[in-house]
């Protein structure tokens, strides 16, 4: 595996023992829902996690395997989409993740994680293809239905509601609203999912984020003040992981835009 760059902040406060992960466990994971683990080495492999150490989290979750699975594609995936320089290791990151999701989700059919980072894996992909290119290619209505299971499994699962909110934004945005109808996407639909998110995590800057991104595409110039209320929000926020933190520069960057 060639060498990923580096998490590009001080980590020192994001880098909890196991103790201290446990205590900050529901926080940490009130996006993602996933259960403390009781395996020492899945933990440790989060902890790395949580720390940006991204690559290493990916490689221990590996080693670890069972619900070590979920933390190596989340941290693939996370470092895919905000570190990796290079478009096409960043696709071939999201397609590898995605593999391991999907066979995941065949053996474990009711772990929303595994539904969740194959549809997150996927969407990011095709984000970085064309939107329009992959509806042709049907993965569509393979995020929609993975982020559908999710939430059927795990129905406090904020994150598979942000990233459900941005399918429909995304589609309308890129197709239309009359064709987008045909992936089942629709601007009620997708609002709806952005305030459900941030009901389940109101200290999320990504689902402020996100619903301030899904806003702007749906109707434009006219949402751009609510938008930017989201941005200012979010770049408020205080982050207790690498991700958090990687969401909360991302806010701030919005705002200088």
């Amino acid at each position: 595996m060639a060498k990923w760059t580096a998490f590009p902040y001080d980590a020192a406060e994001y880098t909890y023992d196991a103790a201290t992960l446990k205590k900050k466990w529901a926080r940490l994971h009130a996006g993602d829902a996933e259960p403390c683990p009781k395996d020492d080495k899945v933990l440790a492999a989060w902890a790395l996690y949580h720390a940006g150490e991204f690559q290493k989290a990916v490689e221990a979750g590996l080693k670890a395997g069972g619900a070590g699975i979920t933390v190596a594609n989340k941290a693939q995936c996370i470092y895919a989409n905000y570190l990796e320089k290079s478009e096409k290791t960043k696709l071939a990151l999201f397609l590898e993740a995605a593999e391991r999701a999907e066979a995941q989700m065949a053996e474990e059919p009711k772990n929303a994680n595994a539904f969740y980072l194959a549809a997150y894996a996927i969407g990011r992909y095709s984000q970085g293809i064309s939107v329009a290119k992959a509806l042709t290619q049907g993965l569509g209505a393979k995020v929609k239905g993975a982020l559908e299971t999710a939430i059927q499994l795990q129905p406090k699962h904020a994150d598979a509601h942000i990233a459900l909110g941005t399918f429909h934004a995304e589609v309308i945005d890129k197709v239309g609203s009359l064709l987008a109808r045909t992936q089942g996407a629709s601007k009620d639909a997708g609002l709806a999912a952005f305030k459900t998110a941030l009901k389940l995590n109101p200290a999320s800057a990504i689902a402020r984020v996100e619903y301030a991104n899904g806003l702007v595409m749906l109707d434009g110039d006219k949402k751009m003040k609510e938008a930017e209320k989201l941005y200012a929000e979010a770049a408020e926020c205080e982050p207790l992981d690498a991700m958090e933190r990687l969401d909360v520069e991302m806010a701030k960057s919005e705002l200088e835009d």
